[in-house]
Parts: structure tokens; sequence; C-alpha cells
């Protein structure tokens, strides 16, 4: 028996499924335009209305000329394009026991999401200069819990005075932070009550209006990357698409051996910046 029998559909749509198992920064994207894309390349324009102006109304008097709405157009390029390409020897053997092929998948699933997530925590160049704290030169810096949970307060802040709704905001920090804030009570208290399902794709409880998610692919920076820039916004503020577009199993020519390669292409865009919040911090030289 071989690979002959391989159906490529059912293998895409495992894969899809074990990626968003393992999505943290992407999981927290909007994935509204997901089933237009084909392939690498392809466009999304996304539509926007622009703001409707409200006027004062008194008895008698007519109102003004109804006013045109102006949009706005966004373009999600599905620009960035991945690949696995693996094989398996002793066929027979790998299709007698499946779980050798699906846990090849799986591994393959979880590289993929590692780059996306990777790709998505570089957005963090995207928010607008009001609503960034610290910068590379000049980082926010501490050392204790009380600290680290009022800088959430002051991220907060800022997509307070941005307008950003309170509904659906997130915040992913790098497990140190996460460290730190386990030592402040305000963090536990308010982490009991979904202590259940903590820990869904990175979440580890709410506090200060956030649910807050643990990512090691928070990007880093400096030489010794020991800055970390945490980015903090709502359910709308980056858009993602994704498609798996070839699975295949072939033979390789020179190997007695089957194998199988896919292609996963994706893109994403903050189309909303002025909801995206940076918090550029230093670790400190000593958690506890």
């Amino acid at each position: 028996m071989s690979l002959n029998n391989f159906i490529p559909q059912v293998w895409s749509a495992r894969l899809l499924e074990n990626l968003n198992k393992n999505h943290v920064f992407v999981g927290l994207c909007n994935r509204n335009y997901e089933g237009k894309i084909k392939g690498y390349g392809d466009q999304v324009k996304i539509n926007s209305i622009g703001r409707v102006t409200i006027g004062d109304y008194e008895k008698n008097t007519d109102i003004n000329a109804p006013e045109t709405l102006t949009d706005a157009q966004r373009i999600l390029l599905i620009n960035q394009g991945k690949y696995f390409n693996f094989q398996i020897d002793d066929v027979d053997k790998a299709q007698q026991q499946p779980k050798v092929m699906d846990e090849a998948m799986k591994e393959a699933s979880y590289a993929l999401a590692d780059v996306c997530d990777q790709y998505i925590a570089s957005f963090y160049t995207e928010a607008v200069a009001a609503n960034c704290i610290g910068s590379d030169t000049t980082p926010t810096s501490f050392s204790n819990a009380t600290d680290a949970y009022n800088t959430l307060v002051k991220v907060g802040l800022k997509l307070d005075e941005a307008n950003v709704t309170k509904a659906g905001r997130w915040i992913v920090v790098p497990a140190w932070y996460h460290a730190l804030l386990l030592l402040d009570n305000r963090f536990v208290q308010a982490g009991t009550t979904t202590a259940d399902n903590v820990l869904r794709n990175g979440e580890v409880g709410r506090a200060a209006g956030f649910t807050i998610y643990v990512s090691n692919n928070v990007a880093a920076t400096g030489e010794s990357k020991d800055t970390f820039k945490i980015m903090a916004g709502y359910e709308q503020t980056i858009s993602f698409a994704e498609q798996i577009v070839e699975v295949e199993a072939y033979r390789p020519e020179k190997r007695f051996s089957d194998a199988v390669k896919g292609l996963h292409v994706y893109g994403a865009k903050v189309v909303r910046p002025e909801t995206l919040a940076v918090l550029t911090v230093e670790r400190p030289n000593s958690l506890i």
C-alpha cells in the first residue's frame, strides 16, 4: 500500500484545523475575508464608510441637504507564501499506522502557524504615534508586579482615548510579563472566573479591560533582544486571510519513499491603525 489513496482535500482541512489550534496572534484577527482568496497574489478590497455628520434640529426649519458619504478602500494583499515538504520511508508501515502521518502533518501545521504569528507580531510598526508607550531608545522599565499591572491600565487608557470599544479588547504579552502579573492580586482575582477556560490559544485571563494572551512570538528588538513590543487592540484591528492551496503526495525520483508537500498562502493588514496600541518595554533583570 502506498500514498496513492491520499486525499488532498481531507489533509488540507486537517492542516487548517491544526493551524487554528496553534495560532495566538492570528487567532485575534478579523477573518471576514478569508473565503475570497484562492492563491498567492490575490487581493481583497476592504471598503469603509466615512463618518456621518450630525446637525442641530430646529422646529419649523428646513434641515440641510443630504450629505454625500465618503468612502475609503484598503487592500489586503495575499503576499506571504510558505511551504512544507517532507518524506516518510517504509510507506506500508506508515499507512498501517496513520498516526505517523498525522503527527507529521501536525508538526508541519505548528511550524506554519509559528511563522504566521511572527508575521502578525511584526505589525507593531503600524500603530499610530499617539497609541505608543515607550520607544526603542526609551523603553518602559519596571521590575515589580504592581508596575506591570499599572502599565496595562495605561495601555487601556490609550485605547479609551482613541474611542476604541471595550468589547473584544486583547493584549499579547511575553511569558516573563505574565509571570510578573501572577504576583499581583488584582490580576489573579480577575482571572479566577475564567480559570476553567485558560488556556485556549494562549489565553491566560482577563485584567484591566483586556483578555490577556501569552506568546513567545511577541517581537523582541535590540542587540540583546530584551526590548519587547507588546501589542494591544480589539477584534477588528487586524484583518487576516489564509488558504492551503495545494497538498500533494508524490514519489521522489531518487528515494524509495513517498513525500508530501503543501503550500500555505496568507496576508494580513492593520485595517484600523488607530485601534492598535504598542507598549515598548524592557525585560527586567530580575523578575522576583
